[in-house]
């Protein structure tokens, strides 16, 4: 066949390198990347006809191959530290076969897509432990934590591919809240207290005029409109992805759901995010933004915003979700000017931080500083935990947990 690869001689070193990208493939599907056999043969052709000059050429010709989404990057970055003989890779092979003494050091915060790359690559060995018996103990449960309330506290940037797959399942069946607006328009109502003329006359000329019997109405309750900013910079890329898919759930389960995402620049995915399947509404996006995992560019973002698209969605106490880190890259001149006009354009605007999920976190970063006067609450997002709250919230109002004042001190 045209365009095959030929398979080296067993034992030499390109039939080693050819094993290894295979395996190393296998590795990046387990983890969650989309890596068909049609990229693992382009990936080996690249390799022998590129050669291994160094590591960051070997490093970026797999890259090129193999990482197709721009949210993939990360999981590529640590897969390929761990796979290909890094340092990293040792101490966890050697911490499987040999009994280390205690540690009492703080342990090290686990890298973004970690934990679902070493899943990935040391599943095999954990498949081939022979199991061991043990004896059978009787639990006292009433006081330990449950998988399910693990996966609620667990951070979305640490979760395994099967946590991150139940993680999505647990969005999806989410309880939305029943927030609803009254409008200037009506319905009719047996129980309305308001005298519906129109239907009176219209009920009377039925039946000739002989008796007009009276009719009510009451005011008309709607769901107000959703608008979504989203960051999908380096630092958000984790997060905004998950947080997208509650975004597709609040779209199946009512009208009006807005979603902009932005990095360098300002991109409306609502269109995309109308795919019933979560998935391609997802890849539709990536197809769609092309700044994903970019820099950031938020009062820019903010300003196009209020110019081209504000008047169009927001109406009729809408109420706006921005997650972002608050970095911005860019000058902060007009960042406190846009999110002012911003705040007063809507009824409600929920900021979700990522960066609260740190114990210690101070608001000590010019753009946070000057986007916290202008919001009315701040909330952390990194878990379904967080996740739950922001849904109970919208239809509670406002806690003061969540008071934004409490960050400007």
């Amino acid at each position: 066949m045209s365009g095959a690869v030929s398979v080296p001689a067993e034992g030499r070193p390109e039939s080693r390198i050819t094993d290894n990208i295979v395996y190393f493939a296998r590795t990046l599907r387990k983890a969650g990347l989309r890596v068909g056999p049609a990229s693992v043969k382009d990936a080996i052709e690249a390799v022998l006809a590129a050669g291994i000059g160094n590591r960051d050429d070997f490093y970026w010709t797999l890259h090129a191959v193999l990482v197709k989404r721009r949210e993939d990057h990360a999981t590529f970055d640590e897969a390929f530290r761990l796979f290909w003989r890094s340092r990293g890779l040792i101490e966890k092979m050697l911490a499987m076969f040999s009994p280390t003494a205690p540690d009492n050091r703080e342990p090290q915060r686990l890298r973004p897509a970690e934990s679902r790359v070493s899943r990935a690559l040391f599943e095999g060995h954990e498949q081939k432990r022979p199991v061991k018996e043990e004896p059978e103990i009787e639990v006292d449960a009433r006081f330990t934590a449950s998988g399910n309330e693990l996966l609620r506290t667990r951070d979305f940037a640490q979760m395994t591919a099967e946590e991150l797959a139940a993680a999505r399942q647990a969005i999806t069946e989410l309880k939305l809240p029943f927030d609803t607006l009254a409008t200037r328009r009506f319905r009719p109502d047996r129980a309305g207290r308001r005298i519906d003329p129109r239907a009176m006359m219209r009920s009377a000329s039925r039946t000739g005029s002989g008796l007009i019997l009276p009719q009510f109405r009451s005011p008309r309750e709607v769901h107000p409109p959703l608008v979504v900013l989203a960051d999908i910079s380096g630092s958000m890329s984790q997060y905004t992805r998950i947080f997208l898919h509650f975004v597709h759930a609040l779209g199946e389960k009512r009208r009006r759901v807005h979603a902009f995402v932005f990095g360098t620049r300002l991109t409306n995915i609502t269109r995309q995010m109308r795919h019933r399947d979560p998935d391609q509404a997802l890849a539709d996006c990536s197809t769609a933004v092309k700044d994903w995992s970019g820099g950031t560019r938020i009062g820019e973002a903010l300003r196009e915003f209020n110019r081209l698209w504000s008047r169009r969605v927001l109406g009729q106490g809408a109420i706006i979700l921005l997650i972002t880190d608050g970095l911005e890259r860019d000058q902060i001149g007009n960042l406190a000017t846009e999110m002012e006009r911003l705040h007063k354009s809507c009824r409600r605007l929920i900021w979700l931080n990522p960066l609260l999920r740190f114990d210690g976190f101070e608001a000590r970063a010019q753009g946070i500083r000057a986007m916290l006067p202008h919001v009315d609450e701040f909330r952390p997002i990194h878990n379904l935990a967080s996740l739950g709250d922001l849904v109970a919230s919208l239809d509670r109002g406002a806690h003061h947990a969540t008071d934004p004042r409490r960050w400007l001190v």
